[in-house]
C-alpha cells in the first residue's frame, strides 16, 4: 500500500493484528492497514474525520472502528492492554502538552509485548521551518506552548485562512520525546531520522521503535 510505504517496515505484519490509530483523522492510513488485514480502531477528537474516515473504508471495502475522544481520556476499562500496535504519524505529539501523560496513556493500550510505532515531525522543525510550516523559529530547549494555524490552512486564500480557529502546540526535542517514552516504560528498540520532503540534506521526520 503506497499511504504506508514510509511505515511499514516497522510492523512485523498486518494479518489479524490489532492496531489503535491515534489521531488517525481522515482515515487514510487506517484503510491502508485494515485492507492488509489488520484490526484497526482509529482514535481521533473530530466526529467530522470519523465521517469521512467511515465513508472511506466502506468505499475501499473494508471495517474499522472510530472512536470519538480526546486521546488522554480512552475508556481504559474498555481498552486497556487491547493493542498489538499504537501507530501514530502525520505530526501529533506537539498537540498534547504533558508527553509524561501522553506515553502513558500509549503504554496502556499495549499487550505486553505490544509496539509503538511513532513518526512525527522531527524536533529540528523547532528552530528552523524545514518542512515550511510557516511557525516562527524558537530555542531548541523552549517548553512554550504557542498559538499556530490548524494543518493546511496555509493552503487557502488569505480570506479563508481568518476563518480557521487555531491550535495551541508544545514542540518537544528529541531528549524529552525519547525520555517521556523510557519513562512509561517503554523499552526503545530503534530511533531512525529521516529526509525532509523539502530538503534531502536536513532531517524532517523521525521513527520511534518502543516495545512495551
Amino acid at each position: 500500500m503506497r499511504s504506508l510505504r514510509f511505515h511499514r517496515q516497522y510492523f512485523d505484519g498486518f494479518q489479524g493484528i490489532r492496531v489503535a490509530n491515534i489521531c488517525g483523522s481522515c482515515g487514510k492510513k487506517a484503510v491502508a492497514l485494515a485492507a492488509l488485514g489488520a484490526d484497526v480502531t482509529v482514535f481521533d477528537i473530530s466526529e467530522q474525520n470519523k465521517k469521512y474516515a467511515m465513508e472511506l473504508a466502506e468505499a475501499a471495502g473494508v471495517s474499522i472502528r472510530y472512536e470519538v475522544c480526546d486521546v488522554l481520556d480512552i475508556d481504559l476499562d474498555k481498552y486497556a492492554g487491547a493493542f498489538d500496535v499504537i501507530f501514530m504519524e502525520g505530526g501529533i505529539l506537539h498537540y498534547f502538552h504533558d508527553l509524561a501523560s501522553f506515553m502513558a496513556a500509549m503504554y496502556g493500550l499495549l499487550k505486553t509485548g505490544g509496539k509503538m510505532i511513532c513518526s512525527d515531525f522531527h524536533p529540528l522543525t523547532k528552530i528552523q521551518d524545514v518542512l515550511h510550516f510557516q511557525q516562527p523559529a524558537r530555542s531548541y530547549f523552549s517548553t512554550e506552548i504557542f498559538e499556530a494555524e490548524m494543518p493546511h490552512a496555509k493552503f487557502y486564500d488569505e480570506e479563508k485562512r481568518k476563518l480557521f480557529p487555531k491550535c495551541a502546540l508544545r514542540k518537544y526535542n528529541i531528549s524529552e520525546i525519547i525520555n517521556a517514552a523510557i519513562g512509561a516504560g517503554f523499552i526503545i528498540r530503534k530511533f531512525d531520522e529521516h529526509p525532509a520532503w523539502t530538503n534531502p540534506d536536513l532531517p524532517g521526520e523521525f521513527t520511534l521503535l518502543a516495545v512495551k
